[in-house]
């Protein structure tokens, strides 16, 4: 197992008590579509994670994050409303690698190094099991939507357009 996503799943059995197993594939699941066809689901199971940068408001400068449904496309003006933000932008790689301790492309819903205020695309609870990235471009793990919701402390609201 890739040491990144040995690590992810060490780090959710101390800090939330859970016990993931992750799954790696060497296609790569970089992409909702790319996981989707990878863990043979439809691609609105899979929970991806988007951190977002706020501009303006009391969190101007805040890094928030958004676990949307592949199936849909996260709305940034929503995200910014949301926020009580002017503004919001896809987050600088480099700047969340930095706060959040986790690359794009791989980064999980939970596990991050700093709490960030998370927003919950509905849509996923439409299906018993959804796949969240597991620290790597090509490893997922599976969970129930609520309980991811759950760990994530995440407000479930649409944000998508």
């Amino acid at each position: 197992m890739h040491p990144r996503a040995a690590e992810f799943e060490e780090l959710t059995e101390e800090r939330y008590g859970v016990d993931v197993d992750v799954l790696e594939f060497d296609g790569g699941t970089e992409t909702a579509a790319a996981a989707a066809d990878a863990v043979d689901c439809e691609t609105g199971a899979i929970a991806s994670t988007i951190v977002v940068s706020l501009s303006g408001g009391d969190r101007d400068g805040a890094l928030v994050a958004a676990i949307t449904s592949g199936a849909n496309r996260l709305d940034l003006n929503a995200v910014a409303d949301h926020f009580g933000a002017d503004s919001a932008e896809m987050a600088d790689p480099s700047r969340i690698r930095e706060v959040v301790g986790w690359s794009i492309g791989g980064v999980p819903p939970i596990g991050h190094d700093a709490a960030l205020p998370t927003a919950f695309d509905p849509t996923l609870t439409e299906y018993d099991t959804v796949y969240g990235a597991a620290g790597t471009p090509s490893a997922v793990f599976a969970v129930a939507p609520e309980t991811l919701a759950e760990l994530a402390d995440a407000t479930v609201v649409d944000l998508t357009e």
